[in-house]
């Protein structure tokens, strides 16, 4: 018998260091796991702000969460720039596009020459960007070239200009053909 309560009593302590040994390793890991969320929360009040030129006078930007995720609601993002010779833009309030969620345009606010672009968003959803942009003149498309039209001299027939003959006469051999079977067809019944 004192051997089983030996083997118990051998078990129990055991039992007792294992869980004392993992109480500081659990601890650890749960302040590791409080750091971790604390990040993603910092994180999930960020925005990634990516901005550029529209190709012509204005300026596109593309704001998500800064883990990658797409925003769900409308942000408030605020432009300025300074341009060639010292010019200044804004503060201009943007306003959301149709063409996707988190995009934003300027519209037409800057002319020609390179330009210092920062985007700011204020909490809370904090973020800002800045970016050289080069404005340009927007450009039309050019004009499409005038077809030249040629008639054809008298007496000569333009290509495909004499398939209708065949066509009438298709369509009279159908309508002859149809009414000798219909008038064999009668003879038949009668």
């Amino acid at each position: 018998m004192t051997g089983i309560r030996k083997v118990l009593a051998a078990v129990f302590v055991g039992l007792a260091l294992t869980l004392f040994a993992a109480a500081p390793a659990a601890a650890q890991a749960a302040q590791a796991a409080q750091a971790a969320e604390a990040a993603q929360a910092a994180q999930a009040d960020k925005l990634k702000l990516t901005v550029a030129g529209d190709g012509a006078d204005g300026v596109t930007i593309q704001a998500t969460h800064a883990d990658g995720r797409r925003l769900e609601q409308v942000v408030r993002l605020v432009l300025t720039a300074t341009g060639p010779d010292g010019q200044r833009i804004g503060p201009v309030q943007l306003e959301p596009q149709p063409e996707g969620q988190g995009f934003y345009s300027s519209g037409a606010v800057l002319s020609t020459g390179t330009w210092k672009v920062t985007v700011k968003s204020p909490a809370p959803l904090q973020g800002e960007a800045t970016a050289t942009v080069q404005a340009r003149a927007a450009q039309s498309p050019p004009a499409p070239e005038p077809v030249a039209v040629t008639k054809p001299a008298d007496g000569a027939r333009g290509a495909g200009a004499g398939w209708w003959p065949f066509a009438a006469a298709g369509l009279v051999l159908v309508a002859v053909a149809m009414g000798v079977a219909m008038l064999f067809g009668r003879r038949r019944t009668d």
